[in-house]
């Protein structure tokens, strides 16, 4: 079986595992912000870039409202264009946001651009060498690619423990994580960047 043919076949069977697993979202989003202070500490007053959860991601509201409060900017990807990296824009509770590609939230073209030092990184499924599998548009890897070649910036994925498995597919256009942080623990990848 092909690369893309075995994240394909991945990507079918996470996405019906996250959707069953039944957990209080609240409360998983909640552990996971404690986790991942406990774990990792982004540079005081440094840019965060994060998600607006959409289906059955965890929350990470939680984790936001806290980084927020500590003095980091929060930034939220904005998708480009198809095969392009990603954009960041600086976001705030209440700030205007516009529909993008497949459910996604994202601030106006008014806000602030912004260069993340942390991203967070959501994704279907991961491994502890710190391989994710993400929807399949490459947004991510492409944008840690891009960053990474400029400065040094940690890629910390997060998401529920259950999506774990024993090794995620991939190939040399694949970017690792630095960490992944579940609602149960934190993991340093094996090998990280």
């Amino acid at each position: 079986m092909s690369i893309p043919e075995a994240k394909s076949r991945l990507r079918a069977d996470m996405t019906a595992r996250r959707a069953t697993l039944g957990r209080d979202r609240t409360r998983s989003g909640l552990d996971l912000a404690d986790r991942f202070l406990s774990a990792i500490s982004p540079a005081p007053g440094g840019v965060v870039s994060g998600f607006l959860p959409i289906g059955d991601e965890i929350d990470v509201m939680p984790l936001l409202a806290r980084l927020r409060a500590a003095g980091h900017g929060i930034a939220l990807p904005v998708v480009v264009g198809r095969g392009q990296p990603l954009s960041f824009r600086l976001w705030r509770d209440g700030d205007p946001l516009e529909a993008g590609p497949l459910g996604t939230r994202h601030p106006s073209p008014e806000a602030v651009p912004a260069e993340p030092d942390l991203l967070i990184v959501p994704l279907l499924a991961f491994d502890r060498r710190g391989y994710r599998l993400g929807y399949g548009g490459g947004y991510y890897d492409r944008t840690l690619t891009v960053l990474r070649a400029a400065r040094p910036v940690l890629a910390v994925g997060v998401g529920f423990a259950e999506q774990e498995v024993p090794e995620v597919p991939h190939d040399s256009s694949d970017a690792k994580l630095d960490y992944i942080v579940t609602d149960r623990e934190s993991i340093e990848a094996r090998g990280r960047s």
